[in-house]
């Protein structure tokens, strides 16, 4: 604390003013100082509120884009089984006409076989019923 000379009436006046003057200035000083910190302190609290209203919006998107991989994920394996099922259904479908046509064929072969044996036997009773009529004219 600063001590001041005595005068005879008391304190000297001038010191006295000049060492209020000096506190008031300084004090003026402090608080513009606290009044600024103040404004940086309000500023900078508006900004992590800004920050953490980003953050929380950030945290959002992502669990959204996160559940809408695994949905698009999960549907594409979905649709990935139907294909495969009805692949699947097609080929069995497929090997089924496959037997049914190598059946019809085979039948129609078959077919085609007795017909040929037919037609072979009519033939050479045929030729050999020509062959007897032909023996039967004797040119001498």
């Amino acid at each position: 604390m600063r001590k001041f000379n005595t005068s005879l009436p008391g304190y000297n006046k001038n010191e006295v003013n000049s060492f209020v003057q000096n506190v008031t200035t300084e004090y003026e000083e402090m608080l513009n100082k606290l009044k600024a910190r103040d404004q940086e302190i309000a500023n900078l609290k508006q900004e992590l509120t800004h920050y953490k209203n980003l953050e929380s919006t950030l945290n959002r998107a992502i669990l959204i884009a996160e559940e809408s991989t695994h949905n698009i994920k999960k549907s594409a394996i979905d649709e990935a089984k139907v294909i495969v099922d009805e692949a699947k259904r097609n080929a069995s479908r497929i090997i089924n006409n496959a037997l049914i046509k190598t059946e019809e064929l085979e039948k129609m072969e078959a077919n085609l076989k007795r017909q040929v044996a037919v037609y072979k036997r009519r033939y050479k009773d045929y030729l050999t019923t020509e062959l007897e009529e032909i023996e039967k004219f004797d040119i001498n």
